[in-house]
């Protein structure tokens, strides 16, 4: 597997990394934890050293399930987690916002006895907390990382100019958010940002929450708990409008004789050589349908006649609810 470095931090990982949240949370599925820590296992196997989770993936459960997975090669991964909300102890139910320098104390602490380990490779905050400054968040993560519990600082989905004011207190090694062929709303003004300050960039939902497979379309049912069927860009109408562009997509995909996966991945990719996606799934072949994905070549012209397919058809729908 190839290798890619995270920004200017020397955080180096695979060129893309997995996904877990799906295994534990989101699309409704039910999955067997044993086949899903055999899942982990064959992606290590193949070369994969970069794993995503959170503590609100379950909740708690997810970060359990890839602790247990990860525990006899803990030294050879790079484990990324989240923090960021309050959970009512009894009902787990989210209750906000919560990234109070105390609170970030206290659930690292809850994290490292979770998934079994002495130290958390990449910390994120999940996402902003407006009653909290950005300041006094990376201030929290600084002292962590002085304790040897925590090695890196991330942020999920934050804007360039909290990227900035938090990079001015602890480095940031990576910023984590939503991108791919029909979501790339990062490119304004947070992808230039991340640049001038030697960030790394970790794009979530590279394969449009499974849209961008080809598999999805206006006659797909989802699970009653799957996330999609919250997202307005997954309504039936929007599907539908959307069927089209996912055809010429595919279409190009089928020319260069790859999937349609592989070659959203590979666009990703192509972007700049500190991205590191990290798709998600449940199933043996399509995680080694992701990892083809890093060694397909796309020309100058063949970006170019993609992003006249993206320019030409734009996706509809609101990406979040």
């Amino acid at each position: 597997m190839k290798q890619r470095k995270l920004g200017n931090s020397g955080l180096e990982v695979s060129a893309i990394g997995l996904g877990c949240m799906g295994m534990s949370h989101g699309y409704g599925n039910k999955v067997d934890d044993q086949e899903m820590v055999k899942l982990i296992h064959q992606a290590v196997e193949r070369g994969i050293n970069f794993f995503d989770t959170a503590e609100m993936y379950g909740p708690f459960i997810n970060e359990e399930l890839v602790g247990k997975a990860l525990a006899p090669m803990r030294d050879k991964i790079v484990v990324a987690t989240k923090f960021g909300f309050q959970f009512d102890p009894a009902t787990k139910e989210n209750q906000g916002f919560n990234s109070r320098p105390e609170h970030i104390r206290e659930v690292c602490e809850a994290m490292l006895k979770r998934m079994n380990t002495d130290h958390i490779d990449l910390l994120y905050q999940h996402r902003i907390d407006p009653n909290v400054p950005i300041e006094d968040v990376a201030g929290a993560v600084k002292d962590l990382i002085s304790e040897g519990k925590v090695r890196y600082f991330g942020l999920s989905e934050a804007d360039a100019l909290n990227v900035r004011k938090a990079h001015a207190v602890q480095p940031v090694t990576a910023l984590q958010s939503a991108y791919s062929l029909w979501d790339r709303a990062p490119e304004i003004t947070v992808l230039p940002t991340l640049e001038e300050l030697g960030i790394g960039f970790v794009p979530y939902g590279p394969l449009g929450h499974g849209f961008l497979t080809g598999t999805i379309d206006a006659n797909t049912k989802f699970a009653g708990n799957d996330i999609r069927n919250r997202i307005p860009r997954f309504s039936e109408e929007s599907r539908k409008a959307n069927g089209q562009l996912i055809n010429l997509l595919t279409g190009f995909a089928q020319q260069k004789n790859v999937t349609a996966a592989q070659l959203a991945l590979a666009w990703v990719l192509h972007q700049k050589p500190w991205m590191v996606p990290i798709p998600g799934t449940t199933k043996l072949h399509r995680l080694e349908e992701n990892i083809g994905a890093v060694d397909i070549e796309l020309s100058a012209a063949e970006l170019v006649e993609i992003e006249g397919i993206l320019t030409s058809m734009k996706g509809a729908g609101e990406r979040f609810a």
